[in-house]
């Protein structure tokens, strides 16, 4: 048996250690995701999903059109995009997705395939 693990002493996650100074206010992360320039895989489902959601926007209401409409402008062309505005534009387009019924469910599993890409 691993001796650290039972002093309790076993270490997960990010170390910061700060000497002097002052205003310390924590690490600023800031991870952008970048769907259209990742992994061929990855590009192919960014693709689907975005094929998905031109189709079923056609054939959903304007006020469900300019849902899907406020989500693809926020996903963009493939720059990077802040996981946070990424994920409520996902949310946004599996919302959709489920209240249209049947036709709404290709859109739906590819927003799955995205975020289980994205690891969420």
């Amino acid at each position: 048996m691993n001796d650290d693990a039972n002093r309790g002493d076993v270490q997960i996650g990010d170390v910061v250690n700060i000497h002097g100074g002052s205003g310390h206010i924590g690490i600023v992360k800031n991870h952008n995701q970048n769907l259209n320039n990742g992994p061929v895989h990855q590009q192919v489902e960014f693709q689907d999903l975005i094929r998905a959601v031109e189709s079923l926007r056609r054939r959903v209401s304007a006020d469900d059109r300019e849902v899907l409409d406020g989500a693809l402008d926020a996903i963009g062309t493939g720059e990077p995009v802040q996981p946070g505005v990424l994920r409520r534009a996902l949310t946004s387009i599996a919302g959709v997705a489920a209240v249209v019924g049947d036709i709404g469910v290709p859109v739906g599993a590819a927003v799955q395939k995205v975020l289980a890409l994205l690891g969420g």
